[in-house]
């Protein structure tokens, strides 16, 4: 057993060191903006640009509304097939399986082509691109957002709790919204969360639709800098791991309330 422990304390420090490493290097590197000194000249140069605020605003706008879109698609989706269609989970977790196999630069070029015509014609103005670039974002964060809300449905009685709220009036809408909504929090935020970062991240679907997305910028500045592009990379690590930091808060504030609840 202590060889055992040893051989895996081995491969959890390798591990570590192998993830840890880069990125301290990256670290070390985006600080020498200034010959000879360590500073965050980068990180200045970064955060003073205007461009880099526009650019994350529009890309956080758009993760919200791939939320948001996601959330209403998926979530009465998820919990009608947990409820009534449990035969068709197979079909399900099939088509979330399609944004793995269909590349994006495929995805992008069909939207492209089927909506820069009549009577269809999105591309031509910005509110229409911007309607097709989250679309494509939510195709992409399916699988994620599908799986995240599923395993958060089967770990309550969805049919029990549907029952309970049928037996005192309520209709569909209400059981959605203040039944099934609040006891899968957590799983929609790790979701939400997992969408933001795809969002974040992604540079294919905004740059073939011309939109001012981060991930662009970020390309951009790296044809054109060389300390700002690894700041870039770390703040954009900073704010992953945040978001990781905020779901397991919260998910330690509901279970605590749960657990309050059941006493």
């Amino acid at each position: 057993m202590r060889r055992g422990s040893l051989w895996a304390w081995l491969w959890v420090t390798l591990g570590g060191l192998y993830f840890i490493l880069p990125l301290a290097g990256t670290f070390m590197f985006s600080l020498r903006a200034k010959r000879g000194v360590l500073s965050f000249l980068a990180y200045e140069n970064v955060f003073n640009d205007p461009k880099f605020w526009q650019t994350f605003g529009f890309s956080a706008l758009m993760a919200v509304l791939t939320i948001l879109v996601s959330l209403l698609l998926i979530v009465p989706t998820a919990y009608w097939v947990q409820l009534r269609l449990p035969r068709l989970r197979p079909v399900i977790e099939l088509m979330t399986l399609m944004p793995f196999v269909i590349p994006t630069i495929v995805l992008v070029f069909g939207l492209i082509r089927l909506y820069s015509r009549p009577p269809f014609a999105l591309t031509g103005n910005a509110l229409g691109a911007n309607v097709l670039l989250v679309a494509g974002y939510v195709v992409l964060s399916f699988p994620y957002m599908y799986r995240a809300v599923d395993t958060g449905l089967r770990a309550i009685d969805v049919r029990t709790l549907t029952e309970a709220a049928q037996s005192l009036g309520a209709g569909w809408p209400t059981i959605l919204f203040q039944v099934i909504f609040p006891n899968v929090r957590v799983a929609l935020l790790s979701g939400a969360f997992l969408t933001f970062a795809i969002v974040i991240g992604e540079y294919v679907l905004a740059a073939f639709l011309a939109r001012p997305a981060f991930a662009p910028y970020m390309a951009l500045l790296g044809q054109n800098r060389a300390y700002e592009p690894a700041a870039l990379s770390i703040i954009s690590l900073a704010l992953t791991w945040a978001l990781i930091g905020l779901i397991q808060y919260i998910g330690r504030g509901q279970e605590r309330s749960q657990l309050a609840g059941t006493h």
